[in-house]
């Protein structure tokens, strides 16, 4: 565990880097390409070091979003720290940070507020990059703003199929995400021969940020690229009589041949 984070700490380091060292076109009157000449005088080493801003929004008490503030704060500001100390890394600047918080007052990732937590970070820091969301629906609208506002966003929170397609060109996407997890559970399929029926059974909450619903998209859109028919079935449990034994029979009429049936199965 110890060097598994260690190495997620190291990870991050490289990756706030490679974005501040080569961020999107500067905007005016601000650059961000400084080359230090190499000849220097004193006077100019006296000068106040520059301020580089990073915008965080997460969630900060939720623990249950595996991107939250208590997971990654420790890890930035790690990077931070060694960024600061090390004068050879960002010469004349000095790296640091504002936090907002994108929960609602029940804890949930909100779509409504974190786009507002970011309006408010770049009308009051004008920040260089931004570190997340955390969570698909919140990285959504806030993607949209840093692409405006052509500012890096680096997040692991937006693993959902949507955010291919060139709509987020600011987003880096620093985890794992559900396109290539639904290409892995593809290869698996096809070196098995698994090419008759699969059933895909998961619940969704629409109070949260439907990591199953997401997961599951993963790999529904890809089985369409390689010509595997799809069938979806959505049902309600807790609202509507479900005739159970219809459904088993529908997934096994639909499931012969080349056809995948996918339940959504709603609690």
């Amino acid at each position: 565990m110890a060097r598994w984070r260690e190495g997620a700490v190291r990870l991050l380091v490289l990756l706030v880097l490679l974005v501040l060292l080569d961020p999107p076109r500067p905007v005016a009157g601000r650059s961000l390409r400084h080359r230090v000449p190499r000849r220097q005088t004193r006077e100019h080493h006296r000068q106040p070091l520059r301020n580089i801003t990073l915008a965080v929004i997460l969630p900060q008490t939720n623990t249950d979003y595996p991107w939250a503030w208590p997971r990654i704060g420790p890890a930035l500001e790690r990077v931070v720290k060694t960024v600061n100390a090390d004068p050879t890394l960002l010469p004349d600047y000095n790296l640091t940070y504002v936090f907002k918080n994108s929960e609602d007052k029940d804890g949930i990732c909100s779509e409504s507020i974190a786009p507002l937590m970011a309006v408010d970070l770049k009308l009051a820091y004008d920040p260089w990059a931004f570190i997340g969301p955390g969570c698909s629906y919140t990285s959504s609208p806030v993607g949209l703003f840093t692409t405006h506002w052509d500012v890096p966003m680096v997040t692991a929170g937006a693993p959902a199929v949507a955010f291919y397609g060139g709509v987020y060109p600011s987003i880096t996407n620093t985890g794992p995400t559900h396109k290539k997890l639904g290409r892995f559970a593809l290869q698996i399929c096809e070196h098995f021969g698994w090419r008759e029926h699969v059933m895909l059974v998961f619940n969704d909450n629409k109070a949260d940020d439907r990591p199953c619903y997401f997961a599951v998209e993963g790999l529904y859109t890809e089985l369409k690229s390689v010509n595997i028919t799809t069938v979806d079935q959505v049902f309600e449990e807790n609202k509507l009589p479900v005739n159970y034994s219809q459904i088993l029979s529908d997934i096994q009429n639909d499931g012969r041949g080349e056809s995948v049936h996918i339940v959504l199965l709603y609690v």
